[in-house]
């Protein structure tokens, strides 16, 4: 594949923001689910062992956020230092590897 004049970095940001937004959508739903429709493990047990609901709310958004940020910072750098695996020394995409 020819960049066509184009940067290889610029043309392939439109494939690392679709990278990282595949990525973050599986934790964004549980993140939407949490509370309405299920109750994580760990809140349950901290309810259920007679601490206060608020204080087990606050550690399970405290996870969750952990959890959300791991894999945004995991993604970023595994694409961040991969993609440079794409690149021939032509300064050329090659998807064929």
């Amino acid at each position: 594949m020819i960049n066509l004049g184009i940067k290889h970095d610029k043309a392939l940001i439109p494939i690392v923001n679709k990278s990282i937004q595949m990525a973050i959508l599986p934790n964004l739903n549980s993140m939407i689910a949490m509370g309405i429709i299920s109750l994580p493990g760990m809140m349950t047990g901290q309810i259920l062992s007679g601490v206060s609901p608020n204080t087990a709310i606050i550690y399970q958004i405290s996870v969750m956020i952990a959890i959300c940020a791991s894999v945004n910072i995991s993604s970023f750098l595994s694409l961040y230092l991969g993609y440079k695996s794409l690149i021939n020394k032509r300064q050329q995409i090659n998807f064929e590897l």
